[in-house]
């Protein structure tokens, strides 16, 4: 049996919804009911103890929306909270989101003495123009403001969201942008390009978007100033100083267990060798109202169908540089490896993959085209576009932001 698990907690309230944002989002009301909000998501995670009876909470992920419109208080009881209710480690990461628009004079401090230790900020550009096409409620001084805040509150292990091949952004603007991320010191850069997500605004109404080979040149040079500064790559689009990977979002790619409360949120833990997803109602108001109500939390649990889980075990593991073992792959799907073997000497002959000391990785070439790779790992009959029906995908919109964990193409 698994002994741990992570927590996904979602806090679904912005500002204002981004044009490029296809999360579970949505614009606060004048004022955020969060103490009763707080409650919900206890009683959430009550009605799914059953999923989590004697495991230890490794990692906790409050994600959104923008966290960091709740106040100290109300994170402060959700973490005493979930506390009560399962055993934390000892060295146990708890991340929060936050929009430097957001943040408070001395707002940090109130979270770290909550029990906050990681923050990752939404920083996405320092150019002020490409912030206001973006929407974005900050300006790039305020980057600046709220990592002063965070060192104040002595919280080092920060995170920094930031996105290139924004609208009308040169290579030189993304390395300038990468560069001044880098000044403030984080221990971590998510760096991911803009995509446009079916049902957001820019899907829509397009801005004017570097082309492929721009923004390929902008991936290379970027990669290559992180790497010169000292960063390592060790997923897709995740660089951290030695020693300061996510250890949440690892828990995703390694096909680990973890629990999901909030509105719209989305778990996967292994019971008796059973592989269950659990999916939240989605929309705030609903979600607020049967647990206002008394109701149950509306819970949808599934099964995942043995055939599905090599996939969904590849989608998760091809995204990292440190690969997988056929022994990984084992113990998280309870699978035999046999399996395997031929479709990965098959991809290896293609150059795609290579194993090397047990290890199986995406080659450059296989980098380069992920969404075939995974693809290749789906159940006889299946083909990409088929896997909207069937599977959930990491988000594109970087490794910070949470997975989305809703029906969705592979990414």
């Amino acid at each position: 049996m698994n002994t741990a698990t992570a927590i996904y907690v979602h806090l679904p309230w912005c500002v204002r919804k981004c044009p490029y944002c296809d999360f579970n989002s949505h614009a606060a009301p004048g004022r955020i009911p969060e103490l009763t909000y707080v409650k919900a998501l206890l009683a959430d995670l009550d009605a799914d103890l059953d999923l989590a009876a004697d495991r230890t909470v490794t990692s906790v992920f409050l994600g959104g929306g923008t966290p960091s419109l709740f106040g100290t208080v109300a994170i402060e009881t959700l973490l005493k909270g979930i506390a009560t209710r399962l055993s934390f480690a000892a060295d146990v990461e708890i991340t929060m989101e936050a929009n430097p628009g957001t943040i408070e004079h001395g707002r940090f401090e109130g979270y770290a003495a909550a029990g906050v230790n990681r923050v990752s900020l939404g920083a996405q550009s320092f150019d002020a123009e490409r912030l206001k096409q973006l929407g974005r409620i900050h300006g790039p001084e305020e980057i600046g403001i709220a990592v002063s805040e965070l060192r104040a509150a002595s919280i080092t292990n920060f995170n920094l969201d930031l996105m290139y091949a924004l609208p009308e952004q040169t290579t030189a603007g993304a390395l300038a942008d990468l560069s001044s991320a880098i000044a403030l010191g984080p221990a971590h850069l998510s760096h991911y390009q803009l995509t446009l997500e079916p049902g957001t605004a820019f899907y829509y109404r397009p801005p004017p978007l570097p082309d492929d080979d721009q923004a390929f040149e902008m991936q290379e040079g970027c990669q290559q100033m992180l790497a010169a500064v000292g960063f390592e790559q060790y997923e897709v689009s995740a660089y951290s100083r030695p020693g300061r990977q996510c250890r949440h979002n690892l828990n995703y790619w390694r096909y680990g267990d973890y629990l999901g409360i909030g509105a719209g949120a989305h778990g996967k833990v292994t019971v008796d060798g059973q592989v269950i997803r659990t999916e939240k109602p989605r929309m705030p108001r609903e979600y607020l109202r049967r647990a206002v109500e008394g109701m149950d939390n509306g819970d949808t649990r599934r099964s995942v169908p043995v055939a599905d889980l090599p996939f969904e075990f590849m989608l998760n593991a091809l995204r990292l540089h440190e690969g997988f073992t056929l022994a990984d792959f084992e113990r998280a799907t309870g699978l035999g490896a046999d399996s395997l073997e031929p479709g990965l000497a098959d991809l290896a002959a293609r150059t795609l993959m290579a194993e090397t000391g047990g290890r199986w990785r995406p080659t450059g070439l296989g980098f380069r085209f992920l969404n075939d790779l995974q693809a290749a790992f789906l159940p006889p009959g299946e083909g990409v576009a088929g896997s909207r029906e069937l599977y959930t995908a990491p988000s594109r919109l970087g490794p910070e932001r949470h997975f989305r964990h809703i029906v969705t193409d592979v990414p």
